[in-house]
């Protein structure tokens, strides 16, 4: 009987590890796939790299415009644009607690890294956590405002273009920053709603 439980348990670790391989090839090739298109296309290198590193503080100048718009109805959203994004980022936290890796560019040959960045734990990206979040809570309060979400992957996907980060970091990300938004935005709406 203990035989057949000690079997049971090393098949399972070997599926799990070869899931886990199997996961880690995908985030490669994936990362191969954004990654080279900058030696492909090294015209829409300045691009990604604008985006990459410039994109965020847009988004917090946009955030700063609705803070001193006429509306109470912005200011909210404000508010919940910062508080999804400390939720966000405390997530990503955790979750870097439970897996980490450093920058494409430690690991790997021939990867196209346009910016300079610190080593570190790449997982999840920082970046994507709060310029998605930002993005999202902008379209959760205002549905004619979808291209925010459009800004919000373009702004994951340089960050991969340029080498600092795996698609598995900024995908976490996205997951991250969707998870703190819905929260806290349905929060903050049953808010506005009490007070009409």
């Amino acid at each position: 009987m203990k035989g057949k439980m000690h079997l049971k348990l090393l098949l399972r670790s070997k599926i799990l590890a070869k899931g886990v391989f199997i996961m880690m090839d995908l985030n490669i090739q994936l990362f191969r796939l954004i990654n080279d298109l900058g030696f492909h296309i090294p015209a829409l290198n300045p691009v990604f790299i604008f985006i990459a590193e410039y994109f965020l503080y847009l988004l917090i100048i946009i955030l700063i415009y609705y803070l001193f718009k006429d509306n109470g109805k912005h200011r909210v959203m404000v508010l919940a644009a910062v508080v999804s994004c400390l939720l966000a980022v405390i997530l990503g936290k955790i979750a870097g607690q439970f897996y980490y890796n450093v920058q494409p560019f430690v690991t790997l040959d021939n990867v196209n890294q346009l910016i300079e960045k610190e080593v570190n734990n790449s997982f999840p990206s920082d970046h994507t956590i709060l310029s998605f979040t930002i993005c999202m809570t902008l379209f959760l309060f205002d549905k004619r405002k979808f291209y925010f979400i459009f800004v919000g992957l373009l702004v994951a996907v340089s960050r991969v273009w340029v080498g600092v980060h795996y698609p598995f970091d900024v995908l976490t990300s996205i997951v991250l920053s969707i998870v703190a938004t819905f929260i806290v935005s349905t929060v903050f709406k049953k808010f506005i709603t009490k007070q009409s």
